[in-house]
């Protein structure tokens, strides 16, 4: 996928800037805001590294938003952008275990499970998610946050 020269991106207004983020990575609203007031950017790596930045130092309610805003690990694939959809390995039906264990990670944590899957097949994800739920809920609030800008590194890197 092409994304908007950086020109285009400084000077688009906010839905087309939040359009052309949708490809690295899906926007919650306090980031998209955030990151809209932050242009002009140097580089989409510039982007994405002050992305991650912003989120770190958000409120905790924030964070949570910005992790909510990444569809779930196994959601149907009706609701998976193209990428998503692309990286857990296609429109196959979501695994009983791996739901179950995305409901305990919500319940115990409040806030959606993000991994960069890497094209890892789900069995993998499961015992990541199962490893991940015996974390605090700050080093998985961390982990969550780190993780959904490797994603938008790696699709960076695979779109260019």
């Amino acid at each position: 996928m092409s994304h908007p020269t950086l020109e285009q991106l400084n000077a688009s207004g906010p839905t087309d800037f939040a359009s052309a983020l949708r490809s690295l990575f899906e926007t919650a609203p306090p980031l998209l805001d955030a990151l809209y007031a932050q242009r002009p950017f140097a580089s989409y790596a510039a982007l994405i590294d002050t992305a991650e930045g912003l989120a770190q130092s958000m409120s905790l309610q924030q964070q949570v938003e910005v992790l909510g805003a990444h569809p779930r690990i196994g959601a149907a694939p009706t609701m998976l952008s193209a990428a998503s959809l692309r990286e857990q390995g296609g429109a196959s039906t979501v695994d009983t275990e791996l739901a179950e264990l995305n409901d305990q990670y919500e319940r115990k944590f409040g806030f959606r499970f993000v991994v960069f899957v890497n094209r890892r097949p789900k069995t993998e994800i499961v015992s990541v998610l199962k490893e991940r739920l015996q974390h605090s809920r700050d080093e998985e609030l961390a982990t969550g946050l780190r993780d959904m800008f490797r994603i938008a590194r790696d699709r960076l890197a695979t779109d260019a």
